[in-house]
C-alpha cells in the first residue's frame, strides 16, 4: 500500500502544475481529505519542499535519467520530484519504501511502462548522495556565469530572479537571501491588543505549552518556538492573529491616531485591518474591502474572531471608482502584487511569476493606488503596501504616483510611525525589509499625504 502522505503530496504537486490550485489552496484541499495528522503534515513537508528545491531536483532527474524534463510524463516528474526530494532531505524515511512507493505510484498513474526509468533515476540518486552532481559555491564569487549556475539550480530559484538580485545586491547577500527562502518559516504571531498584551499572550500559551519569543521589529509580534497554538483555546479565543512581521510592520504606518475613518481597500486576510481597528477609539470607524466573496468570508471571520467592532465590510472592486461618497483620513492600499518578497512562505510562486508580469501588475498597482487616492481626505494619509521585492512594484510605483498627483506629497515612513525601527526605513524614507538585512520577508510600504 502506497504511504497515504505520499499519494497526497502527488496530487497537490499535480494540481499545481497544472495551474488548476495554487500551492495553499491544494494544501488546503489535500488536508480536507484526511484524517491522520501526521500524514498532513508529511504531505505538506514534501509539497512544500519540492516547490523550494524544484530546480535541483529537475537538475538530478535530467542528469540520471539523461533525459529533459519535457521529454518525460508530466505524471512521472512529479513522482521523480517528490520521492527524490524525500530521498535527499527526509532521510528518516527508508529510501527503499520511497523507491517502492514511487514505482507504485506510476502505476497507480496509469504509467506503468515508466517504473522501470523511476526505479532506475531513483536508486541511482540514492546510491550519488554523497556526491550529488549540482553546481557547486564558486571560488570567485565574481565568475558571474558560474554564481549564476550554482545560485539558480544547487540553491534552487528561476534564473530570472538570480541575476536581477545578483546585479542589485551582490553575490554574498544574494545567497544568503536564497538560503532564507529555502528555510521553513516560522509561525508568528500578533497578540490581540483588544485581547491582551504580547506579555500576557506570552503567558497564557505557556500553560498550552506554547513556547513563543518576542520578534525583533514589530512590537506585537512573537514567533513560536515549540507547542501548537492554533490548537488551543488562544485561538478560539482570539488572542492572537497568525500574521507575518513585516505585515505587521505596514499596519505601524497609519500612526497611533490614524483619524476617524480608515478604509482598508485590499484587507483580507484581515490581519491589517484588525490591527488598525484594534488602535482606534469606539466612535472611529474602519471599512474593509476585498473583491471577491470567499475573501470577504475569510476577512468576516478575522475580524468576528478578533472582536473588534467598529470595522464594517464592503466588497469593492480597486479597480474602478469607489463606492464611497465620504472621504476617509487614512487609507491602505496593500495592493495584489507579485508576491516575490515572500517565498520562504509561498515558494511554488518563484515558478509561476515571470520577469515580464513586473510591468503589467505594475499599471494595475498605478491605477489602484489612483482610485484609492480618490477617497483620501485633505490632510488624511494614503500608505501604498506591497510583498513583493522588486523595484518595479515598489518605489517605482510610488515615483509613477507621485507624478500623477501633484495634491500628494511624500511622508517619511519615521515620521508617519515614531514607533518604526529606524534599521526598516530606507534613505527613500520608505519601510523597505530584506531577509539578507533583517531577516524578515521582503516587504515595502510608502506612506503620501494629501496636501488639498
Amino acid at each position: 500500500m502506497i504511504a497515504p502522505a505520499r499519494v497526497a503530496a502527488y496530487e497537490i504537486l499535480a494540481s499545481v502544475s497544472a495551474g488548476r490550485a495554487d500551492l495553499s489552496d491544494a494544501l488546503a484541499a489535500a488536508r480536507a481529505t484526511m484524517r491522520d495528522d501526521r500524514d498532513k503534515a508529511l504531505a505538506a513537508e514534501i509539497a512544500i519542499g519540492v516547490q523550494r528545491w524544484r530546480a535541483a531536483l529537475d537538475h538530478l532527474i535530467v542528469h540520471f535519467s539523461k533525459r529533459p524534463i519535457g521529454r518525460l510524463d508530466r505524471e512521472v516528474v512529479e513522482i521523480l520530484r517528490l520521492s527524490t526530494y524525500q530521498l535527499l532531505h527526509l532521510q528518516r524515511v527508508p529510501a527503499a519504501a520511497v523507491v517502492d512507493d514511487a514505482v507504485s505510484l506510476t502505476g497507480r498513474v496509469g504509467k506503468h511502462s515508466a517504473g522501470g526509468l523511476v526505479n532506475a533515476v531513483l536508486r541511482a540518486i540514492s546510491r550519488s548522495r554523497g556526491t550529488l552532481p549540482l553546481p557547486a559555491r564558486p571560488d570567485n564569487p565574481g565568475d558571474r556565469e558560474n554564481a549564476i549556475e550554482y545560485l539558480s539550480v544547487t540553491l534552487s530559484h528561476p534564473r530570472w530572479l538570480v541575476v536581477r538580485w545578483l546585479e542589485r545586491y551582490g553575490f554574498e547577500a544574494t545567497e544568503h537571501w536564497l538560503r532564507f527562502n529555502n528555510r521553513p518559516a516560522p509561525l508568528t504571531l500578533r497578540a490581540n491588543r483588544l485581547r491582551n498584551t504580547p506579555d500576557e499572550l506570552i503567558e497564557r500559551l505557556r500553560q498550552e505549552d506554547v513556547v513563543v519569543s518576542r520578534a525583533r521589529f514589530a512590537p506585537d509580534a512573537l514567533l513560536v518556538g515549540s507547542g501548537h497554538p492554533l490548537r488551543g483555546p488562544a485561538a478560539d479565543a482570539g488572542w492572537f492573529v497568525v500574521q507575518d512581521e513585516a505585515s505587521q510592520l505596514v499596519s505601524l504606518l497609519a500612526g497611533t491616531d490614524p483619524g476617524a475613518r480608515v478604509l482598508d481597500a485590499c484587507a483580507s486576510p484581515g490581519g491589517k485591518a484588525t490591527a488598525v481597528a484594534a488602535t482606534m477609539h469606539a466612535r472611529a470607524m474602519l471599512v474593509a474591502c476585498d473583491i471577491r466573496s470567499r475573501r470577504i468570508e475569510l476577512l468576516r471571520r478575522t475580524v468576528t474572531t478578533s472582536g473588534v467592532t467598529n470595522v464594517r465590510l464592503v466588497q469593492a472592486d480597486l479597480l474602478r471608482p469607489l463606492p464611497f461618497s465620504q472621504a476617509f483620513d487614512c487609507v491602505f492600499v496593500d495592493v495584489p502584487c507579485s508576491g516575490l518578497g515572500t517565498l520562504r512562505r509561498d515558494p511554488d510562486i518563484k515558478w509561476r511569476r515571470q520577469e515580464i508580469e513586473l510591468r503589467s501588475l505594475a499599471v494595475t498597482q498605478i491605477d489602484m493606488l489612483r482610485h484609492a487616492a480618490a477617497v483620501v481626505a485633505p490632510g488624511g494619509r494614503l500608505i501604498y503596501a506591497t510583498c513583493s521585492s522588486e523595484p518595479e512594484e515598489n518605489e517605482s510605483v510610488a515615483e509613477a504616483f507621485l507624478s500623477i498627483a501633484p495634491e500628494f506629497a511624500p511622508c517619511d515612513a519615521s515620521t508617519a510611525c515614531r514607533a518604526l525601527p529606524s534599521s526598516v526605513v530606507n534613505e527613500h524614507g520608505h519601510l523597505r525589509t530584506y531577509p539578507h538585512v533583517h531577516g524578515l520577508e521582503a516587504f515595502f510600504g510608502a506612506v503620501f499625504l494629501r496636501k488639498t
